[in-house]
């Protein structure tokens, strides 16, 4: 099986890199590294399902704007997700329609980790390299 993400060190922060065969399953495993830094996305019912809908100029701002999105969920109706569906359109500008499904936040089933703050800018990287995607997030702790 090939690897869905892998973590690296960065002071005080979380960082990865997520792969894909294409730019989308890239995006869904950037989206499932950042949940499992905060729970086991194993233990995640997909009971719940969030429709989001982005444009952004670039790749970049598309896949932060994704996980911003994603964590703004978790803070304010408190979802853990762990199954994720991307699809994205370039025409003048990048447009990503994509699904989140989870379930609500209990700690009695949830194993609580880290508590990702903000989704950064910092060193964020969409690359495409001998047909395979990969994409490099770091995140606020």
């Amino acid at each position: 099986m090939k690897k869905k993400f892998e973590y690296f060190e960065v002071t005080a922060d979380a960082g990865y890199w997520a792969y894909g065969s294409t730019i989308e399953e890239a995006f869904e495993n950037a989206a499932l590294a950042m949940f499992e830094l905060m729970t086991d996305t194993s233990k995640v019912q997909p009971k719940e399902e969030k429709k989001i809908e982005l444009e952004a100029e670039d790749e970049i701002s598309l896949l932060h704007d994704w996980l911003d999105e994603l964590l703004f969920l978790k803070d304010t109706e408190f979802l853990f997700f762990s199954k994720f569906k991307v699809n994205i359109q370039k025409n003048r500008v990048y447009k990503l329609e994509g699904k989140a499904n989870g379930d609500n936040i209990n700690p009695s089933i949830h194993e609580i980790r880290d508590e990702v703050k903000a989704v950064t800018y910092h060193l964020m990287d969409v690359r495409e390299e001998n047909g395979q995607y990969k994409v490099r997030v770091i995140v606020d702790l």
